[in-house]
């Protein structure tokens, strides 16, 4: 059987969009989508490069426990040495926002400060021992802005926490991180295929947090802010020509922790200072802005898949 590009994800209009562009590019691919399945450890993986999008937010989906199957499959696949693009190690860090400050922090990159709490009663003491004026509260597993609300005070935070609005993070802990005051009301979002700086977009963060660029999101999430098309400025806008040395630093921070695609996230204080916040190992694009630009994220994770296949294929 001749080698393929294997996509291992949970979100079929997450993933559509690489696979017209695979398509486009006449590369063979297999769709591996994991929710309910089984992984043979007694039997060989197939020939090929894996590519995994699997998100955190998959809960949302009705799939539950999609990360933790992938993970076996991925620890299966790693076995065998086969190529593997965003492996267990991105996996580990997709799902869980302390495992991505920790990584983030020891290479060096500045995150909010942050506590994380289990439980409703240690959820407020975090926020007290927070001692700042404003914060956030923000689930430790999370994707689509999940349990990312503001406060000012901590009776806010009291009245939800006791109230019927409270949502719990999946994995059971919330994280209160302190709220970093923009000049602006926006974000920057740098993108990254096979480990290198693609562009990045500037998101504006006016109308909420959930930010997820994707074009499914204006189905799905209904207070997802996407680029409506009766707005004179758009949502996101690729940033003609965007340089900082921070990107020295995401590019070290995703080869050491075997991260070859991904979304980074920061925020700028009024001194001008980057807070990284979010690491996105799934990451989508927003077509409008790409259209624009005329700069494709998925076009060039498609033609590293490529290139990965090819030299896979290449005698040694």
């Amino acid at each position: 059987m001749s080698e393929k590009i294997y996509v291992i994800h949970e979100n079929e209009e997450w993933t559509n969009h690489l696979f017209k562009r695979l398509d486009e590019l006449g590369l063979p691919y297999e769709d591996w989508f994991i929710n309910e399945t089984l992984v043979d450890l007694n039997e060989t993986p197939p020939e090929g490069v894996f590519y995994s999008r699997m998100s955190a937010s998959s809960h949302t989906r009705g799939h539950r426990f999609a990360p933790e199957m992938t993970e076996s499959v991925l620890a299966w696949l790693e076995h065998h040495g086969r190529t593997v693009f965003n492996g267990s190690r991105a996996l580990r860090l997709e799902v869980s926002k302390v495992n991505q400050y920790m990584a983030l922090n020891a290479a060096g990159i500045r995150t909010p400060k942050t506590i994380a709490a289990n439980g409703k009663e240690q959820i407020l003491k975090a926020a007290e021992k927070m001692a700042v004026p404003s914060f956030i509260t923000k689930h430790n597993r999370a994707g689509k802005g999940l349990g990312v609300r503001l406060f000012h005070s901590l009776e806010a935070l009291k009245e939800y926490v006791d109230g019927p609005e409270f949502e719990p993070s999946i994995d059971g802990i919330t994280l209160i991180q302190e709220y970093i005051q923009a000049p602006q009301p926006f974000i920057t979002r740098c993108e990254f295929v096979g480990g290198k700086f693609v562009y990045a977009v500037q998101v504006d963060t006016s109308e909420g947090f959930e930010l997820c660029p994707a074009d499914a999101c204006r189905i799905d999430d209904l207070f997802c802010p996407v680029g409506e098309e009766a707005e004179e400025k758009p949502k996101f806008q690729v940033i003609n020509g965007f340089d900082d040395p921070i990107l020295k630093k995401y590019e070290a921070f995703l080869s050491s922790n075997g991260i070859d695609v991904a979304g980074i996230e920061f925020i700028r204080n009024a001194e001008g200072e980057i807070f990284t916040y979010d690491v996105n190992t799934n990451t989508n694009y927003n077509a409008d802005a790409e259209a624009v630009a005329g700069k494709f994220g998925m076009l060039e994770l498609a033609e590293f898949l490529g290139r990965a296949l090819k030299d896979m294929k290449l005698p040694v």
